[in-house]
């Protein structure tokens, strides 16, 4: 299946049951396949609630849910792994649902005066997917890798990766703390920790500024303890729980001192 033949099905289905589709169903619907062909295809894939409401300009997350729901029911979408609220990723899969004939759109379609062409050709729909080679661009230093060489379905995990090491490297320089483990740390080290928090643990971007803007604060005891994105992952929750509140700094100098210390 690919992006055509989904959209293909989904409006014939749509013709023959107006009195169920609504316009965020179909919305939430594209938006999924919009977002399963920016990770290559993958059989199963996160799918934020706070991204995809944000992106469709959905403001009730009882209506998203609900419509979600319905594209389940309808066979267009199944779970695998259900958020238990609406601040945590779901995991869904798309199906090809075959309720609706092919025919009956363009049927009504040529009674509306439109001719059906047939295309002596074939249509190849690039994907947005690059394939990787895993063996050498996973390992290379993230600091030697430029964005025009990132496949655009890891474009953003890779400049949140970049933006906290650049971080990172500040606040170790400003301790006067030894910098080259953290300048030499390859691509999988940083990236892929930022992608498991965005699709996995269901971290929205908001929140991960939010866990930015408190590192690159005043709270000296977080610079201390948070030097990689393994650690941010592990320690996430608890920043953006504390939010911009400042930490006591002054109590937790020694400790922070011994963590940059003993870092590299």
């Amino acid at each position: 299946m690919n992006g055509y033949e989904f959209s293909r099905i989904w409006f014939d289905y749509s013709f023959l049951n107006p009195g169920k589709v609504k316009p965020v169903h179909t919305a939430i619907y594209f938006f999924a396949i919009e977002r399963c062909n920016r990770l290559g295809w993958k059989d199963e894939f996160g799918f934020p609630t706070d991204l995809a409401m944000e992106a469709l300009g959905i403001k009730n997350y009882r209506t998203y849910i609900g419509a979600l729901q319905d594209l389940v029911d309808w066979g267009f979408i199944t779970w695998i792994q259900k958020s238990s609220n609406q601040y945590t990723a779901n995991v869904i899969a798309l199906v090809k649902n075959t309720e609706a004939p092919p025919k009956a759109l363009d049927k009504a379609l040529s009674q509306q005066g439109t001719k059906r062409l047939q295309s002596i050709a074939s249509i190849n729909k690039q994907l947005n997917y690059k394939p990787i080679n895993h063996k050498t661009f996973f390992k290379k230093p993230l600091l030697k890798i430029h964005r025009s060489e990132i496949p655009e379905n890891e474009l953003g995990y890779y400049e949140w990766a970049v933006k906290f090491q650049e971080l990172f490297l500040k606040n170790l320089k400003n301790k006067g703390a030894p910098t080259k483990k953290t300048e030499m740390a390859n691509y999988e080290d940083f990236v892929n920790p930022i992608r498991l928090m965005r699709e996995k643990d269901g971290v929205s971007e908001s929140q991960l500024q939010l866990a930015y803007d408190l590192l690159d604060g005043n709270d000296e005891f977080w610079k201390g303890i948070i030097l990689d994105t393994k650690k941010l992952r592990q320690k996430v929750g608890q920043l953006i729980a504390q939010g911009k509140q400042p930490g006591k700094a002054a109590h937790m100098d020694l400790r922070v001192r011994q963590k940059i210390k003993s870092y590299d």
